[in-house]
């Protein structure tokens, strides 16, 4: 009973705080208090479409024959030259992914957006892997508003605006933005910025569109995903449950490919899957302000053997430029591989996987023949790992498509008690997180999903195949990002040295790949799993 009442207060607390943030940054947002209602006429129907992707992740060009900024852009000329009523959104993380993307820091990407007109972007959690300096840049390309609510600066003032208030023919619309409070733990957003509870910003917002705004339709750019990564976690399905007057929730974060509407409740809640290969597509039926119908379906930005949707003029002529500049060093063959390093549905996230071993292998040799030093294992975050590497010739551009993150890395010394703290912690993150790890050929385990499929036992550890020594000290290869505690890896703080080797790991595994000439794919089960798999 005590743990549910100091939970009860901590939301109480929530919503106080985020009331207090929404009247601090009331000057910022779009809109004004006491708007009068629209105008329509009684009794009749009027129709809105909404376009939206999410977790675009800097796919500039079609991968594998599917997206692509330019081909996205002919679907939504084409939708625009049927219908008035289009409103065109993202629920975020438009940055980090393609080496193309990445060479120029989102700036392609922002470009292509401004081209199609979006109507409203989502801060997602991988806006802020870059500094503030980058995010008041992209602010300022951009010509649409980035969307938070429940993000503020120092001063209380919004990033750039809370909400946006569209008014068509007969109906009002508004359109507000969430970013998951992960972002705290999974990425790297400037200390001076705060985040507020999602849950309790969402009541907040509902409450001025509905009433202040006078908005017949309120629309959520959530970027907080449909697959509970850690225990508490915000939801999109926890958000509608419990915030009701949201009339449709676009998620982003965990990369859904939904075929058809979720509901929670009366809620629907939808999601384009990732990196533009999905266009979703609404259709709201509005009759006396009130909703009355909705269809939703994702469109497919063409496939591998089809092309539906050809390059549009502007944007490809846009890209061009940037992508000749690029070719000139992301196109040297660096190594080849004798068959394909797997990806498929973020793998790297649940299981041992040959590109994990490749990566963590490569950073062992790295430390021990490149710098001379010792290491007994190295680890690191599935989430690092981003797409697959084909068979044949690598490119540079390849092996940063697969490592985006300019993380460094760092060699590590800890006591053995705390190395077993730090896998019993890998062990417990359920399967398709994130924080998921995958490890060097030196250390062995298994994870004991049989009690409980989200949370692991750790078994069997060994490192060099010996067991660990809680009095030892042991020497090891992780990134910057986990050493700040990135992905919930706190234990990683009680390290006894700590040295950046001012290299970072995408440059490492380059080496690496030039070295070995030939990489071919293996496992050699160096993490076990037992008790079933969550896909």
């Amino acid at each position: 009973m005590k743990r549910m009442l100091n939970k009860t207060a901590s939301r109480a607390l929530a919503l106080i705080a985020a009331a207090v943030v929404l009247t601090a940054a009331a000057l910022s947002t779009a809109g004004c208090a006491g708007t009068p209602a629209v105008k329509r006429e009684a009794g009749k129907s009027y129709s809105l479409t909404v376009l939206h992707t999410n977790d675009h992740h800097g796919t500039v060009l079609p991968n594998g024959g599917q997206g692509g900024l330019a081909e996205r852009a002919t679907y939504i000329a084409g939708v625009r030259a049927a219908d008035a009523n289009v409103l065109l959104l993202d629920a975020g993380d438009i940055n980090t992914g393609s080496a193309l993307s990445n060479m120029f820091k989102g700036e392609i990407d922002i470009n292509a957006y401004n081209l199609m007109k979006y109507d409203a972007v989502a801060f997602g959690n991988h806006e802020f892997d870059n500094d503030l300096a980058l995010i008041e840049k992209q602010i300022a390309q951009a010509e649409f508003p980035w969307l938070s609510a429940n993000v503020t600066r120092a001063d209380g003032k919004y990033l750039d605006q809370a909400y946006i208030v569209k008014n068509y023919d007969g109906f009002r619309v508004g359109v507000f933005g969430l970013t998951t409070l992960r972002t705290l733990t999974i990425a790297s957003p400037d200390k001076s910025l705060k985040f507020a509870d999602e849950i309790a910003t969402a009541t907040a917002m509902v409450e001025k569109l509905r009433t202040k705004e006078k908005c017949d339709l309120v629309i959520a750019v959530a970027h907080l995903g449909l697959v509970e990564e850690t225990a508490g976690q915000v939801t999109s399905e926890k958000l509608a449950a419990a915030v009701p007057g949201i009339d449709l929730i676009i998620d982003g974060h965990s990369h859904t490919a939904l075929t058809e509407v979720k509901y929670v409740g009366s809620t629907p809640i939808v999601s384009a899957n990732e990196w533009g290969k999905f266009v979703g597509e609404g259709r709201f039926e509005i009759v006396d302000g009130t909703v009355k119908a909705f269809a939703w379906k994702p469109v497919q930005i063409n496939k591998k053997d089809a092309v539906t949707f050809a390059p549009d003029a502007a944007v490809a002529a846009m890209i061009a430029p940037y992508k000749e500049k690029a070719d000139l060093t992301l196109k040297e063959v660096v190594a080849e591989t004798s068959a394909l390093f797997e990806f498929g549905d973020r793998l790297s996230r649940k299981k041992e996987i040959a590109l994990g071993d490749m990566v963590n292998d490569g950073a062992m040799w790295y430390v021990k023949e490149v710098l001379k030093k010792d290491a007994d294992f190295a680890f690191t975050n599935g989430g690092n790992i981003r797409a697959e590497l084909p068979a044949g010739k690598i490119t540079r551009e390849q092996i940063t498509t697969v490592l985006p993150f300019d993380n460094w890395i760092y060699l590590t010394k800890m006591k053995g008690s705390d190395v077993i703290k730090l896998f019993e912690f890998i062990a417990s993150i359920p399967q398709g997180a994130g924080a998921f790890a995958q490890v060097s050929a030196e250390a062995r385990y298994t994870i004991d999903y049989t009690n409980d499929i989200k949370k692991g036992e750790l078994k069997d550890l060994t490192i060099k195949g010996k067991p660990v020594d809680p009095d030892a000290v042991y020497t090891f290869v992780t990134n910057d990002y986990l050493m700040g505690g990135g992905d919930g890896y706190a234990v990683l703080k009680n390290n006894v040295e700590a040295y950046n080797t001012s290299t970072t790991l995408r440059d490492v595994i380059i080496a690496y790949a030039q070295y070995k000439k030939i990489l071919e794919p293996m496992t050699d089960g160096r993490i076990t799993i037992v008790g079933g798999m969550t896909f």
